[in-house]
């Protein structure tokens, strides 16, 4: 996290999160229902002109705000029939049906659950949620020796946690690398980005210069691949 300071227009006052980045100009963001509001800047920018941006793009910032809190909630997904679904970035229109065994199967834009009838809500979530899981775990086994090949590095284990407020996490001493499940349902490529962004924290620990130098050199278009990570819809 960055700095937070509050800017005042006016009778407005507006809490922004200043970040240093090795990135070659700013970028506004402006982030959940809450409207969170971060600014990511140059090494080199001054202060004054931090804030001169973000009062240059005041209507922006509150066009977007009240475009994300009119935004519909997200509904818990229940897995029924005619739901859709996420998957590697792609939408898939839920078919269950009952029969005997536990089976998930894609088949073009649709996702077929089998299930026994009757079975209890909890168990069908559990199930499809696990199917997730599993997806992305095979995904990880394909890419992880890849990544380790060529960046010379090594991770004793590699695993997946249901995470709220990060795309992966790394434990550097254990050499152990967590990825958010929610990846599952984001296109490839954020896989790809996630994981090497938490495999390259073992030779460097900070958000520094010599952190962002190593992620331009293994995957060059790795800001490009962030901005759809966060863009793109999608949760299981």
């Amino acid at each position: 996290m960055g700095e937070i300071r509050v800017i005042r227009v006016g009778e407005k006052t507006i809490p922004v999160e200043f970040q240093k980045k090795h990135i070659k100009r700013m970028h506004l963001h402006v982030k959940g229902r809450e409207g969170r509001v971060i600014l990511s800047s140059p090494f080199s920018v001054p202060r004054r002109l931090q804030e001169a941006f973000i009062i240059e793009n005041l209507d922006w910032i509150e066009e977007k705000r009240r475009e994300l809190r009119n935004r519909p909630s997200q509904q818990p997904h229940r897995y029924l029939t005619g739901e859709t679904i996420d998957l590697w970035g792609e939408r898939k229109v839920l078919v269950l049906r009952g029969e005997p065994g536990e089976r998930f199967r894609i088949d073009g834009g649709k996702a077929f659950l089998y299930l026994p009838e009757g079975i209890p809500e909890e168990r069908r979530i559990h199930f499809v949620r696990e199917a997730y899981r599993q997806e992305l775990l095979q995904r990880m086994r394909e890419e992880a020796p890849q990544l380790e090949a060529r960046t010379g590095l090594k991770v004793n284990e590699w695993r997946t946690k249901d995470m709220k407020t990060r795309w992966g996490t790394c434990n550097i001493e254990a050499r152990r690398i967590w990825i958010n499940l929610q990846l599952v349902t984001k296109p490839p490529v954020c896989l790809h980005y996630v994981m090497l962004h938490e495999i390259l924290h073992l030779v460097e620990c900070r958000h520094d210069q010599r952190f962002y130098a190593l992620m331009d050199r293994f995957l060059t278009d790795w800001r490009q691949v962030r901005q759809l990570l966060e863009m793109s819809p999608g949760n299981c």
